[in-house]
């Protein structure tokens, strides 16, 4: 009988396992086959794979409460930057792939987006309201300087005249600030871009292949001073890990010119509590419980709670703290005193062709 292998951590991954996703009928564990090369150190690193998603509609609608936007679109399915907190692991699994080092090294990206986002912007009936660019993965992950798909997605939404909100970690967000500059003049953009913390060495292991957080606040300089209204989203805060940043890293990013400021509770929905926890204790054994012990208390004893109105938020009283000390310190700086919305009231589908032109 082989033994079982313990998960271990790989260089420049975010999870420490590739647990399976809860749909599948059997577990895979890893074994020791006697020859001791699963333990092999110099095994080559994982390598990322891209496949092509056939949806054949880019834009997904919610009516969920606690989110400032009614529709979304999302270029990718998986993201690697491995930031091993991302609530959108779980979604792996409706691919029938892992949560863990799946969604992270197996990635799928949508080609046909920009046309498919084209035809629903033309359907009749549509009424224009802020599209979220990146709600779920990152619009501006490594793939995006290869591929291009954000840019054109932004090329047609600058053509119609379309509000959208963008949500990145990266500093790639600058290659398109011809753009964005343009679209900020006519109101139709702004950004956040997620900051967890100013430590280069966590950062390094919570979100592996995301850029430092010093290029982070330098894109949000820059975009200021081209005119793009941006926001720093201090997401997602984890309870005795990165809370004690909260004020240095809104400071931070108001000295670089951030307009408003956002934040997020850690949240750990299914299969991302025991991948959380398992990294945790490979890379902060000395934290790890009373990090979890802080999120439980935040969570009414749990890991997670779904419930709308707290689950971005949490509960009690150290959670109670955390909205207060954010509160306070984006009154201070004056973080969101300069943050408009977005026009929809310009939206024009420009003449497809073929089309007649109007003669008024």
């Amino acid at each position: 009988m082989m033994d079982e292998l313990p998960d271990r951590a790989h260089k420049g991954r975010g999870a420490v396992g590739n647990p399976d996703g809860r749909f599948e009928r059997q577990t895979r564990v890893a074994a020791d086959d006697g020859w001791g090369s699963a333990c092999d150190p110099d095994l080559p690193p994982l390598r990322t794979t891209l496949t092509v998603d056939t949806s054949r509609t880019v834009l997904a609608r919610n009516e969920s409460p606690d989110v400032p936007f009614d529709r979304s679109l999302n270029p990718y399915r998986g993201c690697e930057h491995g930031c091993i907190y991302c609530f959108a692991r779980p979604s792996h699994a409706y691919l029938g792939l892992s949560p863990g080092l799946d969604f992270e090294t197996r990635l799928f990206h949508k080609p046909d987006a920009p046309a498919l986002l084209e035809r629903e912007l033309r359907a009749k009936g549509y009424r224009p309201q802020t599209i979220a660019l990146g709600a779920n993965t990152d619009p501006y992950q490594p793939v995006e300087r290869r591929l291009g798909l954000t840019r054109r997605i932004l090329e047609v939404l600058d053509r119609f005249e379309h509000p959208v909100g963008i949500v990145t970690k990266s500093d790639l967000v600058l290659r398109d600030i011809d753009l964005l500059s343009g679209m900020a003049a006519r109101r139709l953009v702004h950004v956040c871009v997620s900051v967890t913390t100013l430590d280069r060495d966590l950062a390094r292991r919570m979100e592996p292949r995301a850029p430092t957080p010093a290029r982070r606040l330098d894109a949000i300089r820059r975009l200021a001073g081209a005119g793009v209204p941006v926001a720093v989203l201090v997401s997602p805060v984890v309870p005795g890990l990165t809370d004690h940043e909260m004020e240095t890293i809104l400071e931070a990013a108001a000295d670089a010119g951030a307009r408003g400021a956002n934040t997020i509770l850690i949240r750990l929905p299914r299969e991302l509590g025991p991948l959380f926890d398992a990294w945790l204790h490979e890379h902060a054994p000395e934290r790890a419980e009373r990090v979890l012990s802080l999120i439980r208390d935040c969570r009414g004893g749990a890991l997670y709670e779904s419930g709308f109105g707290r689950r971005m938020t949490g509960r009690g009283a150290y959670a109670a703290m955390l909205s207060r000390r954010f509160a306070l310190a984006c009154r201070r700086l004056g973080l969101g005193e300069r943050w408009g919305g977005l026009d929809t009231g310009r939206f024009r589908p420009p003449p497809a062709p073929g089309d007649q032109l109007s003669l008024f």
